[in-house]
């Protein structure tokens, strides 16, 4: 077992080098920014336009890999999104985050959505961690302030999944065409956690951290069910929407959940979010039966997976987690990574074969899952605990 973790550290780092940063870095335009799409073959398509959720990521993943991997060469691309992403995302009159613009960097889709407010300080806050640049730093304070003072709910706890552009009550709130219109939602919390988490160990703020510490007891009471599958819709107080279940956002905020807890340093909640985290892990893992994992899910759950199990190993000494992340990960290896054009395909098509045509780059297809899978296998491989905010 030790020699096929070896093994999965080394692939993992040499697939995040030679297959998935490759392909971004040939996103970037020249012009400023990245492009927001390319075909299945890599093609650009520079009249695309340019998603929120799309330049956070890229930020957040030029950041994160070249703080880890010390590479001038990817922070310099990191630097090339922030500028991009500060001088366009950002909404200069109301606050926050557009949700998309238009090719040429002009806003498009106005709509303030907490999901891309949530990604927005999250990949500033990474970047400040990498750079040392404190423009990043308030910028992703500023929107920490706009979340605090017009999203959040002080009735019922929790943030509105949606406001218009200048911040006042909107009626479609859904954030994809896949998700229903609910004001509150699983998947907009759990990534504002994430980037409360990493706001707060780049400001030490003590505002960041109560809040942070408000969403971890929300994951904990309000959002996880019974049976350790998380609720994905609600109405404002709380109610819970039906809706399937999502494996692959069980096994995420299973490490999420500890990644965070272990970033504020608490041991009260500490204690608490390790309990929920196996809990999470074994509603999670229901994605891999006796044959292997479900070949129906996208990309990203497999990603999840991976890291998640390995967290499963690292913190609760459960070994069934080492041989679970290298199941999966040999079937990422086998079905999903594109080793002729670069990148991972979206997901597998119902004869089992690679969707070999689906968009690689897009609104929604970032190098955020892998990426982040690739340095947490870096990190929990070779010195056990891993933090986005120090090198593996």
């Amino acid at each position: 077992m030790k020699d096929r973790i070896e093994s999965l550290r080394k692939e993992a780092g040499d697939i995040l080098r030679h297959n998935i940063l490759p392909f971004w870095e040939k996103m970037r335009d020249p012009q400023g920014g990245f492009y927001g799409e390319a075909g299945p073959d890599g093609t650009i398509n520079p009249g695309a336009e340019r998603g929120c959720v799309l330049g956070s990521r890229i930020l957040w993943a030029f950041s994160a890999a070249g703080k880890a991997l010390d590479s001038k060469h990817l922070l310099e691309h990191a630097a090339w999104a922030a500028s991009y992403f500060t001088g366009h995302f950002i909404d200069r009159e109301y606050g926050g985050v557009f949700w998309t613009l238009t090719a040429d960097g002009r806003p498009s889709d106005t709509k303030k959505q907490l999901y891309a407010q949530a990604f927005a300080i999250y990949a500033l806050s990474e970047y400040y961690l990498a750079t040392g640049s404190h423009d990043a730093l308030d910028a992703a304070m500023l929107i920490f302030g706009t979340v605090e003072a017009r999203f959040r709910d002080r009735l019922n706890g929790g943030y509105s999944e949606a406001l218009s552009r200048d911040l006042s009550p909107i009626s479609d709130m859904s954030l994809s065409e896949s998700d229903i219109n609910a004001p509150k939602t699983m998947n907009s919390h759990l990534h504002l956690l994430e980037a409360y988490a990493t706001l707060y160990s780049a400001s030490h703020d003590p505002e960041v951290k109560e809040a942070t510490i408000k969403l971890l007891h929300l994951l904990k009471d309000r959002i996880t069910g019974p049976d350790g599958h998380l609720y994905l819709y609600f109405k404002d107080d709380w109610t819970v929407l039906p809706a399937k279940i999502s494996c692959g956002h069980d096994i995420e905020a299973s490490w999420l959940a500890m990644e965070c807890a272990l970033r504020l340093e608490d041991g009260n909640i500490l204690g608490d979010i390790r309990n929920l985290s196996l809990i999470l892990a074994s509603a999670g893992n229901g994605i891999i039966g006796p044959e292997g994992p479900d070949p129906t899910e996208e990309w990203w759950v497999y990603a999840e997976s991976v890291v998640g199990n390995l967290w499963l190993s690292r913190f609760h000494g459960r070994k069934e987690g080492d041989a679970n992340a290298l199941l999966v990960w040999e079937f990422i290896k086998e079905k999903l990574i594109d080793r002729e054009h670069g990148e991972w395909y979206r997901a597998l098509l119902e004869d089992g074969s690679p969707d070999i045509y689906s968009a690689k780059a897009g609104l929604w297809k970032c190098p955020y899952h892998n990426t982040r899978m690739c340095l947490q296998v870096m990190s929990l491989t070779t010195q056990g605990p891993a933090s986005s905010d120090r090198n593996p």
